[in-house]
């Protein structure tokens, strides 16, 4: 299993990072200049590319996993500064009954039946809110092999772009708090491929950590 996790810091005096910031889309296809080129139409999901935007007391940072070892070399020359590390030993140590902390930024969503009622046409994909959202998660995760036992949800800013003059809009919801381990192959399968919709615009990467116990 190869996993690498780069943490990113744009330099906001850099214009194409201030731009990258406010188009999701944009922010993608920068995004994928860290793998190679030519690889197909589902680069991003050959490569395992999935990235959250956090915003830090120092300023935002941009954490992306991949699973080929990504080249920030490719970036604009002073675009971000880069550290990489791998994730493989995290994810080889996982078991059933590890407690864990987790972070991720999912995108709460549902889509609607034939026979919804409310507004909204049948089809159509819209988010979820508040409980909803909180019940979204635990669901995913315990789909995933979490059994969740602590959770703080916090609306974060919507991922908005443009794709060929196609309006792009995903509701984010960041969730963090702890959870014990039910099947480690599902929360390894759930890191490496992200969870829920969203994913090329900054949804869906699980982050864990151990949980750290004071003695």
């Amino acid at each position: 299993m190869n996993v690498w996790l780069t943490r990113l810091r744009p330099d906001l005096r850099h214009p194409a990072a201030r731009h990258d910031l406010r188009d999701a889309h944009d922010l993608h296809r920068r995004i994928m200049m860290l793998v190679p080129d030519d690889l197909g139409e589902h680069a991003r999901r050959e490569t395992g590319l999935l990235y959250r935007v956090e915003h830090t007391p120092s300023g935002p940072q941009i954490l992306v996993q991949s699973r080929v070892a990504p080249d920030p070399r490719r970036l604009p020359a002073g675009y971000a500064t880069a550290e990489t590390r791998r994730l493989d030993p995290l994810l080889n140590q996982l078991r059933t009954g590890v407690v864990i902390r987790y972070r991720i930024a999912g995108n709460p969503s549902k889509r609607l039946a034939k026979a919804s009622p409310g507004p909204g046409r049948p089809g159509q994909v819209v988010p979820l809110r508040g409980a909803d959202a909180e019940q979204w998660w635990i669901k995913q995760a315990e789909k995933h092999g979490l059994q969740v036992a602590s959770l703080i949800a916090r609306p974060v800013p919507d991922a908005r772009g443009d794709k060929n003059g196609t309006r792009i809009k995903h509701a984010i919801v960041q969730f963090d708090g702890t959870a014990v381990v039910t099947d480690p192959d599902l929360v390894r399968a759930a890191v490496l491929s992200g969870i829920g919709r969203g994913k090329a615009y900054g949804c869906g990467l699980l982050s864990l950590a151990p949980l750290k116990v004071d003695r």
